[in-house]
């Protein structure tokens, strides 16, 4: 056992509070010496454990026809997709790595994230990502961003894997904590899943894949901490990635899963050996003898813990049935990867960690684990006074007296809402073939199922400065945006897993955020029939300055998947051609809270979220769905980000068409334009179709509103020229590039 002596205040440097530290004595009938210390440390940090957060995410609808295990009881969430087969997907944070060391955090975030999805033998077929970052006006933002970009697409694009979407928000709470979301998805046969299990008195116990060093020790640790001016010099904690052993591990890990030798396998990625050895166990109601000593190391002179907790990339834990240890060895050696033989399954509830010969740590495999003994707490909320004084604002204190022009010019430039390309460009998009949006762009990822006639859809969606203006509307509106997403390419959405980025769970005005983000999330999901299949949570996003802390705008992303049944019914965001006449699905409103147009043109931070209506986002989703599958429509995209204006644009510029449109005399014209109340998609129909399209409406009884009509190329509103959308387009398209070259 170690020789350091274990005291509370060594407990407390490592983030294990007085009353955890009494726990672990409890549970050990003794107190621990500094390696079960640091197990502990990290198994029950927030990261791990989800010990604050874990009460409020239980209340999330977690069940569905379509699913085909239970959030949290695997690596990933599985759905059925029809044909035989199963999609895997999720989404997890890569926070606190970026900000300090923006491209392995990024890099190494892709990498874990596929990691979990082949883990259980399914194909990563696409990935998505959802970035926050401060002010580009910033150096440090500018430098932030080519980091993680640069990051995201060295990995992805190496490993071989196709970015299908993601977002992409700027605001100035991000400054010091930017938010790396990453997403992928995978697909399997049904009834082909792999589980993160362990059982069977003898079986062995193997590390696949790459050797272990010191980086990402107490990484899980770190991620549960809060962000400082002195982050950097825990830059040891970050891991560091190899996307080439990845695929390696990839090609390796999905032939050894097509053989009868697998028990259970798990990533090896936040917390280690540690991790993967106890939630394995734990789930099969055993234990394990591990060798320490026989773990392939990369680096000198690692002391067992270091072993334990390090965060290298690129391995996994696999529990092979006894007799079969050679089929695992051969597949390995043929991949030239590490598969090292490192202890067994017991019949008993206690991990045992020997190093050269030596017991270095003895502790029960269930104490550890969420669901079994590590703690879980009731944290104290209470609502913030800044919520009060949203609920004041009174939108004709606005002026209405604005040159629409230099609005619509200042939204277009904008970074929240002008093109990505300048970031997507940078990844790889098409490779595999199976990206049907590269040439027909619309709201959402759609990717071909080769082989059959469905196709995935997919999204990650939040508007962050809604759920800070009202956490349980925001957080619904991220819900029904990434539905209308779905919709708008003609899928049916499926389920969702979310990454739930906050600030600390110790701040009652943030943790109030949290909980009534939750509450909105959960209605909405119940609303969509969308359950919740897995995903992250991510506190401790704030930063401390002087002695304060900060923390970002709540931001529950929603990573949402749908199922095209049909690929003869894909529908694009793009005008079809001149002559079509335009409509808007949905209510007219003189809403401007919470939009851009108010937030950054006219500098007023505090206002509600924007107008919204859960009952009509639902049968909006329904109608689209019809309209695509009866053909009634030549292009669906939803009105979000910068208002009618923004999504009319935005459906000009594929096809280089343009728009005459008339605002409604009853409404403010700054508002129609540019407001962003909420269940409102904007649809181009043929004048062969257009009756059709109107009674199938009236027959849904469904608000509509015809706007006028798809023009060459010219923009008009109300008999004024807004230009022509070749140069909004070279404006919209190089807006970022812009200020990253400035």
């Amino acid at each position: 056992m170690s020789e350091i002596i274990v005291t509370l205040e060594i407990a407390q440097t490592l983030g294990v509070t007085e009353e955890e530290f009494e726990m672990i004595k409890n549970y050990l009938g003794r107190t621990p010496n500094y390696t079960e210390l640091s197990i502990y440390s990290v198994m029950w940090s927030e990261h791990a454990s989800y010990k604050n957060s874990i009460k409020w995410i239980k209340t999330l609808p977690r069940e569905g026809a379509c699913l085909l295990t239970g959030a949290g009881e695997e690596n990933a969430g599985l759905v059925d997709i029809g044909n035989g087969l199963a999609c895997a997907f999720k989404i997890e944070s890569h926070n606190h790595p970026s900000a300090v060391e923006p491209y392995q955090g990024a890099a190494t975030g892709v990498g874990g994230i596929n990691r979990d999805i082949f883990t259980m033998g399914a194909r990563p077929v696409a990935q998505l990502n959802s970035l926050r970052l401060g002010n580009i006006d910033n150096d440090r933002t500018r430098w932030l961003l080519r980091g993680i970009v640069k990051g995201i697409a060295d990995y992805g694009n190496a490993f071989g894997v196709p970015v299908l979407g993601g977002e992409v928000y700027f605001d100035e709470c991000y400054n010091t904590n930017p938010l790396v979301n990453a997403m992928s998805v995978g697909i399997m046969k049904k009834g082909k899943m792999i589980s993160a299990i362990a059982y069977g008195e003898g079986n062995p116990v193997y590390i696949v894949g790459s050797a272990t060093g010191k980086d990402g020790i107490h990484g899980t640790t770190f991620a549960s901490a809060d962000l400082t001016e002195d982050s950097a010099d825990d830059i040891p904690a970050i891991q560091v990635g190899d996307p080439f052993q990845e695929k390696l591990l990839l090609e390796a890990t999905l032939e050894l899963a097509e053989t009868d030798a697998i028990i259970g396998m798990q990533d090896m990625g936040a917390a280690g050996i540690i991790c993967s050895t106890s939630e394995m166990s734990a789930k099969g109601k055993c234990g394990m003898k591990i060798d320490l000593s026989l773990v392939p190391l990369r680096q000198k002179n690692m002391e067992a813990w270091e072993i334990l907790l390090s965060e290298s990339q690129e391995r996994m834990l696999v529990v092979i049935k006894k007799g079969k240890e050679h089929i695992v060895e051969q597949i390995f050696e043929k991949w030239d990867l590490h598969c090292a033989r490192i202890g067994e399954v017991i019949n008993e509830d206690k991990l045992y960690f020997y190093y050269h010969g030596k017991l270095v740590a003895e502790v029960p495999a269930d104490s550890l684990v969420l669901g079994g003994g590590a703690p879980v707490y009731d944290r104290e909320y209470k609502e913030p006074a800044y919520y009060a004084e949203n609920q004041k604002f009174d939108p004709n204190e606005i002026s209405q007296n604005v040159d629409l022009r230099e609005v619509a010019d200042f939204l277009t430039r904008h970074p929240n809402i002008a093109s990505k390309k300048w970031i997507y460009e940078q990844y790889d998009t098409m490779i595999g073939t199976a990206n049907l949006t590269t040439n027909r762009p619309a709201d959402a990822g759609l990717l071909n199922i080769k082989g059959t006639n469905s196709a995935l859809a997919m999204t990650t969606d939040c508007n962050s400065r809604y759920v800070k203006a009202d956490p349980k509307v925001g957080a619904m509106i991220a819900v029904a945006e990434a539905a209308r997403n779905v919709a708008c390419t003609g899928a049916k959405p499926l389920a969702i897993t979310n990454c739930l980025n906050f600030g600390s769970p110790m701040n009652p005005e943030a943790f109030w955020e949290f909980v009534n983000a939750i509450k909105g999330m959960g209605e909405a999901c119940r609303a969509f029939n969308t359950p919740v299949t897995g995903g992250n949570v991510s506190f401790y996003n704030q930063t401390i300055v002087d002695g304060k802390a900060e923390p970002i705008n709540p931001t529950p992303t929603i990573g949402m998947l749908g199922l095209l049944k049909d690929k003869l019914y894909q529908t694009s965001l793009a005008f079809h051609r001149k002559g079509d006449m335009i409509y808007m699905l949905g209510r007219t409103s003189d809403d401007i809270a919470s939009s851009e147009y108010l937030y950054s043109y006219h500098g007023v931070k505090n206002s509600p979220a924007p107008e919204f209506d859960l009952q009509l986002e639902v049968k909006l989703v329904e109608v689209l769905q019809e309209l695509a599958a009866r053909n009634l429509v030549n292009s669906m995209h939803d009105v979000s980000d910068g208002g009618l204006y923004i999504a009319l644009l935005e459906s000009s510029m594929p096809n280089n068409l343009g728009f005459d449109i008339t605002t409604p005399a009853e409404n403010r014209t700054d508002a129609f334009l540019f407001g962003e109340a909420q269940g409102r998609v904007v649809v181009s129909v043929s004048t062969e179709k257009e009756a059709d399209f109107v009674d199938f409406l009236l027959e849904k009884k469904f608000p509509f509103n015809s706007l006028g009509h798809v023009t060459k190329g010219e923009l008009r509103i109300d008999d004024t020229s807004f230009g022509f959308i070749t140069d909004e387009k070279e404006k919209y398209d190089n807006a970022i590039g812009k200020k990253m070259d400035a």
